[in-house]
Formats: structure tokens, sequence, C-alpha cells
């Protein structure tokens, strides 16, 4: 009886959770927009890949890396779920850990996507082959690894400045909306990926 009280008693009910705030709903509509282009790049590479003489991806890109770098990003949407369970529970050193955490996966990814750029250019799929057209491989390629790094580094350079909100006390009272806003951009960032990997690096 005590139990069922506890969890029907108000005062152990997340006051947050389940609010729609209007942040929310923003990232949300932002979110389908943005999938709605990812969808068109994704299904033009398949158009492309289906129709024309296609190189072998292991061939040219490096998928034991990447895919260490896949991983990579995947813990660092594991580290920002614990981040904003860490606000929720006010526990500011925890918070700000996993946040640096989150960052430092950003930005590891970023370096493996930038080295692996200039490992193809070396091999002499610049990036001249995206601008001009010259190599439909190199220019699928480019364009949506690219598209995607954009988001990327947008969310590495948006939990950063969420870092330093939280190391100045913004969420020392415990109030996560902004930092699960911040959240489902990082996690749609990190579906995408593996979405972009299954159909970029292992088809």
């Amino acid at each position: 009886m005590a139990a069922g009280y506890k969890l029907l008693n108000p005062d152990h009910v997340d006051p947050q959770f389940g609010k729609a705030t209007p942040g929310k709903i923003a990232m949300w509509l932002f979110l389908v927009t943005d999938a709605m282009s990812f969808s068109g790049f994704l299904l033009a590479y398949a158009v492309l890949r289906a129709s024309k003489t296609w190189p072998t991806p292991a061939d040219h890109l490096g998928i034991a890396l990447s895919a260490g770098a896949t991983f990579i990003l995947i813990c660092s949407s594991v580290s920002m779920v614990l981040a904003i369970d860490s606000c929720r529970l006010k526990q500011r050193d925890k918070m700000l850990k996993w946040l640096a955490v989150t960052i430092s996966g950003g930005a590891i990814f970023l370096g493996v996507q930038a080295y692996e750029y200039m490992h193809l250019v070396h091999q002499g799929l610049s990036l001249s082959h995206f601008i001009g057209g010259q190599n439909l491989f190199g220019s699928t390629f480019y364009m949506v690894t690219g598209f995607h790094g954009l988001h990327v580094l947008s969310g590495v350079i948006y939990l950063t400045c969420e870092y330093v909100n939280a190391y100045k006390g913004k969420y020392d009272n415990g109030n996560y909306q902004r930092l699960e806003v911040l959240g489902l951009f990082w996690h749609f960032v990190d579906l995408v990926w593996i979405l972009v990997f299954t159909f970029i690096y292992l088809l």
C-alpha cells in the first residue's frame, strides 16, 4: 500500500515529464523537416547506385575506422541521456562531466571524418569531384556525409554553449527542459548517422 501511495503521490512525480514545451515542439518540427532532407539525399544515393556502375565502398572507405567513430557517436548519445538525468537529480558535477563526454564524442567523430576526407583526397577522390560532379560516388559521398558533419558540428557548438550555461549554474535548479531539447537534436544526429553508415559504407 505504501509503495502504491508513493507512485500516486504528486511529490514523487516529475513535474516536467511529458510536457511539450514550445522549444520541444519547435525542435520536433525542425527534425521532421530535416529528416526529409536526409531522406532525399539517401534516396538519390540509392537511385544513382542502382542505375550506374558503382565502386565497392570498402575499396575506398575506411570501414573499421568509421565503425569506431559510429560507436563513439552512439556512446555520446548515452552520455547525453546521463547528463539530462544528472540535471534532473541536481547533480551538477555529474551533469558537467557527461556533457563534456558528449562534446568530446562529437569532436572525436568530426576528427575522424576530417581524417577520412584527407585520406580520400590523397587517393584522388578530391572535393573537386563533389563540386564539379565528375564522380557520382564522390559527389554523393561528400554531399551526404558533409551535410551530416555540419549537423554534428552544429551539435558540438550547441553542446558547448549549454555546457557554459550549466557551468554558470543555469541548471542547478534541476530544470532540464533546455537540455532535453538539445538531447532531441543530438539523438537525431546519431540516428541519422547509423542510417548513413549503413547505406553508404556497408551496403
